[in-house]
């Protein structure tokens, strides 16, 4: 089991750096529609570690100005996707309560969680109340009926992908990152380039669902019957 998990370590964190590198359009990468699954397959400690080695060595061959975002951001989102398939919820809901409450008061005294629109985190504050339906429904993902296993998978994706968003975020405005670029020099330049990057995050949303559906349902499926699911094994 040991070379095993091993091998999906290797395997999936190439793919996440392959997909980063076939990335275009919108304004994440292609490694985002990897995330929900590699959570679900791998489980908390390898999917985490994956990911975080996947977009590191991703940046470190094509870095760019934002690496900072991606491998905070990446990493965390395949810990929620494995956390929710273990129906653990409770750490989830903290990070979500925590990462929302430190956008809307935002300290140093500039407010700018409290002036961007609310409608440019509709998706995070929707997948916020879906947290405890995702993790709960139809149970454990390793022991659920697959007849309900593409809407519990689909529920994942959508919190996954919205967590994403919301890490970003949160290193953004209330960790304060916007101060290491010119162009967010000031409130109105913040305000034009997050409004436009949180249209193209509804894409991604539905894109990361779709895939997550017609190409992580098969897989797992697979996996399930076979039982290779590394996440099954408690790691």
């Amino acid at each position: 089991m040991r070379s095993f998990q091993i091998s999906l370590t290797a395997i999936f964190a190439a793919l996440h750096a392959v997909l980063y590198f076939m990335s275009f359009g919108l304004w994440r990468n292609w490694g985002i529609y990897l995330e929900s699954i590699e959570g679900i397959i791998l489980g908390p400690k390898l999917g985490f570690t994956t990911a975080l080695i996947g977009s590191l060595i991703a940046r470190m061959i094509r870095p760019d100005e934002f690496w900072m975002f991606g491998i905070i951001a990446e990493p965390v989102s395949v810990l929620v996707a494995s956390l929710l398939a273990k129906t653990k919820w409770k750490p989830v809901l903290g990070l979500y309560a925590v990462t929302l409450l430190t956008y809307f008061i935002h300290p140093y005294g500039n407010p700018f969680g409290q002036g961007l629109p609310i409608w440019t985190i509709l998706d995070v504050l929707f997948a916020f109340l879906l947290i405890y339906p995702a993790a709960k429904f139809g149970g454990k993902l390793f022991n659920m009926n697959f007849k309900r296993l593409p809407i519990k998978v689909s529920l994942i994706s959508f919190v996954c992908i919205a967590t994403d968003s919301l890490i970003r975020i949160f290193l953004l405005i209330p960790c304060g990152l916007y101060n290491l670029f010119t162009y967010f020099s000031t409130f109105e330049s913040l305000y034009t380039i997050f409004v436009e990057a949180a249209a193209a995050s509804y894409v991604e949303d539905l894109i990361v669902v779709i895939v997550s559906f017609t190409v992580g349902v098969p897989l797992l499926i697979s996996l399930l019957k076979l039982k290779l699911l590394v996440n099954e094994q408690n790691v």
